[in-house]
């Protein structure tokens, strides 16, 4: 199932998006937080599951979509785990999981415009699968991980790359208000046969940057979790970015970082695609 979050009228509701790629229809299914119905799926799924199934909606290109969890709990994104990623960054394999986090007022909506800060004017771009909690836990073991996943979206880990390299921690570079559009909507694991198998590009104004596959992952997503949560809970609703494959702009001779007036779009098979406009802070 595919599961959106909508703006209606002021307000958040939750949205069930059927029909085939391109031709996607929105049924609204009433106001409602992503992140509550997640940690609720049990009991609100079959009702959802008949809604869905009774057709209707309106044409997708008719709603408002906002990130799919407007404000998770957490954001953590892996660094330097696609080989060809590595060797453009010039660094040796890690032996340990390298991981940072991005703040939750990154999030930003599919089709939202990201913000080219004032104070920070080397943008990149950095395609990524997400896979987003939908069973609390702690010290899951890889072979169980599994069941700790509600479901997957595309994302955009947008990282300043000044800030970033600034000091030897990422997070501020990596957290800049706007900076993690997700969507376009959530699609339950359910409904994903293989997240290790999965074709992502990027593209800038129509120009490939980033094209790879999800089986060149080098920490997989079971050992991700297995990983974080040895050091805290995960919870319905937080956001895991599982990575960014080769192809960045900081890495091409010369650079080429995003200025506004840009478009970056990112797919991922079977996920749908996120499209959005770079802007300058005003």
């Amino acid at each position: 199932m595919k599961l959106a979050t909508l703006r209606r009228d002021g307000a958040l509701h939750i949205g069930l998006v059927v029909g085939p790629a391109g031709q996607e229809r929105v049924i609204d299914a009433g106001p409602g937080d992503m992140a509550r119905l997640i940690a609720d799926w049990p009991t609100d799924r079959a009702r959802l599951e008949a809604l869905a199934a009774s057709g209707g909606g309106e044409p997708l290109a008719r709603s408002s979509l906002a990130a799919p969890v407007v404000r998770p709990g957490k954001i953590f994104a892996i660094g330097l785990n696609y080989a060809d990623h590595i060797a453009e960054s010039n660094m040796e394999p890690p032996k340990e999981q390298v991981w940072f986090a991005k703040a939750s007022t990154s999030a930003n909506g599919p089709f939202d415009p990201v913000l080219a800060s004032r104070t920070g004017p080397y943008v990149d771009h950095e395609a990524a699968l997400v896979a987003v909690i939908g069973k609390a836990g702690k010290h899951i073991p890889a072979e169980r991980a599994v069941e700790h996943v509600f479901c997957y979206c595309v994302g955009n880990d947008v990282t300043e790359r000044a800030w970033q390299h600034r000091t030897p921690q990422w997070t501020l570079g990596k957290s800049f208000d706007t900076h993690a559009p997700m969507g376009p909507w959530i699609t339950t694991a359910d409904d994903v046969a293989d997240p290790h198998a999965l074709d992502l590009r990027c593209e800038v104004n129509g120009e490939v940057r980033q094209t790879s596959n999800t089986r060149h992952l080098g920490f997989n997503i079971w050992d991700q979790i297995a990983h974080l949560s040895q050091a805290m809970t995960l919870e319905p609703g937080d956001m895991i970015f599982t990575g960014t494959p080769g192809g960045i702009g900081a890495a091409m001779k010369p650079p080429r970082f995003l200025k506004p007036g840009d478009r970056v779009r990112v797919e991922i098979e079977g996920l749908g695609a996120i499209e959005n406009l770079i802007a300058a802070e005003t």
